[in-house]
């Protein structure tokens, strides 16, 4: 569960998704992350850090081995997310099941 406690914080997945083409440093972050504080994104990229998902590099903050598993991991919720919103865009919703 503590990995759904991280997870669950706001901008945690979000910092973690903008990573997963690569090293980005903070400012990079923030302007992709519209909305997100510096306060936030340095509280997130150290709770990050410490739990061994991301660490820091030259080029700023990027995956760990951990981290890159778990982008992997990712990868087909975005791929229901972009199927989900494209039937929400088109109001393809099925009746909810009973």
């Amino acid at each position: 569960m503590a990995a759904m406690d991280l997870f669950g914080r706001r901008w945690a997945l979000r910092i973690l998704w903008e990573l997963r083409a690569g090293p980005l440093g903070a400012r990079a972050l923030l302007a992709r992350c519209e909305g997100l504080s510096s306060s936030v994104l340095y509280q997130r990229l150290r709770e990050l850090v410490s739990s061994g998902i991301i660490a820091p590099s030259a080029d700023g903050y990027e995956l760990t081995r951990l981290g890159t598993a778990l982008r992997d991991a990712l990868r087909p919720l975005d791929a229901w997310s972009i199927t989900w919103a494209q039937e929400q865009e088109h109001g393809d919703q099925e009746p909810p099941r009973t």
